[in-house]
C-alpha cells in the first residue's frame, strides 16, 4: 500500500461522498417537480381540458433539476471508479 492508493482511495471517496450529498438535493426536487407534474395532468385529464404541452416554468426546473443531479451522479461514480483504481494500482 503505497501513497498513490492512499490518494486515490482519498480521492475517490471525497469525490463519492460530495458527488452523492450534492446529487441528493436535485433528484429530490426533481422528483417533487415530476410526481407534482402527474398530478396536474390526471386533474386535466380529469376536468377534460386540453393540456399545453408547450415549454413552462416547472419543466425547466425539471431540466435543471435532472442535468444537476445527472452532474453530481457522474462524479460520484467518478469516485468510485478512482477507489477501485486504489485497490487496483499495486
Amino acid at each position: 500500500m503505497g501513497p498513490v492508493n492512499l490518494a486515490l482511495w482519498g480521492a475517490g471517496i471525497a469525490l463519492a461522498v460530495l458527488g452523492y450529498m450534492r446529487a441528493r438535493g436535485p433528484w429530490n426536487r426533481y422528483q417533487a417537480l415530476k410526481d407534482q407534474e402527474a398530478n396536474v395532468a390526471r386533474y386535466e385529464s380529469w376536468r377534460g381540458g386540453v393540456r399545453d404541452r408547450s415549454t413552462t416554468g416547472a419543466s425547466v426546473a425539471m431540466d435543471m433539476a435532472r442535468r444537476d443531479a445527472r452532474l453530481w451522479a457522474i462524479v460520484a461514480i467518478v469516485g468510485f471508479g478512482l477507489m477501485v483504481a486504489g485497490f487496483a494500482i499495486r
